[in-house]
């Protein structure tokens, strides 16, 4: 279903260009094509970035991640859309200061992705030697239902409520459950 999206598909096609270890395509750009697909709107409403997350811990300085930022800029311009890349081998080191939570280092890609917010987030795809490989921790209950369920792993209720309020203002059948206490 995701792949129906020809920005996704196109950036899962391109995403090997990028050599960069342990790549995904992940979390919104996936959850909001399903979404947008069970609503009947064009499959590309509401998405306003494609996340691209790779796991380098060989170099953990932001030099190195930019030098990925700027390629894959350059490789995915044609397609005018906002694409974020984040080296999950770096994000212990500023993910506290941002949010006020430790965030322990992660071990690869997937590990990162389970911790995404909400359970329908944590999803992530790449090509792989034998079709698709996808990556989805919670399953996909939540996401073929359209129910926004907390992942209080990592992520402040505050990162997660803001989220909600977006996205239920974009698909409005949207069921949120509440932040456990």
């Amino acid at each position: 279903m995701v792949m129906a999206n020809p920005v996704v598909a196109t950036i899962v096609q391109r995403i090997p260009e990028l050599r960069l270890p342990d790549c995904w395509l992940a979390a919104g750009s996936l959850f909001q094509t399903v979404w947008n697909t069970l609503s009947g709107r064009d499959l590309q409403a509401g998405i306003l970035d494609y996340d691209i997350n790779y796991f380098d811990a060989s170099d953990l300085s932001w030099h190195a991640e930019d030098r990925s930022i700027r390629r894959a800029t350059d490789l995915f311009a044609d397609l005018e859309v906002t694409v974020e890349v984040r080296n999950e081998a770096r994000v212990h080191l500023w993910y506290e200061a941002k949010y006020g939570t430790p965030c322990p280092p992660y071990r690869n890609t997937p590990h990162a992705v389970s911790t995404f917010p909400n359970c329908s987030s944590c999803l992530a795809v790449r090509a792989g030697s034998d079709g698709l490989q996808v990556y989805a921790p919670f399953g996909f209950t939540d996401l073929f239902s359209m129910t926004i369920r907390p992942n209080p792993v990592l992520a402040p209720a505050a990162v997660y409520d803001a989220k909600a309020r977006r996205w239920t203002q974009q698909w409005p059948t949207l069921t949120v459950l509440p932040w456990p206490c």
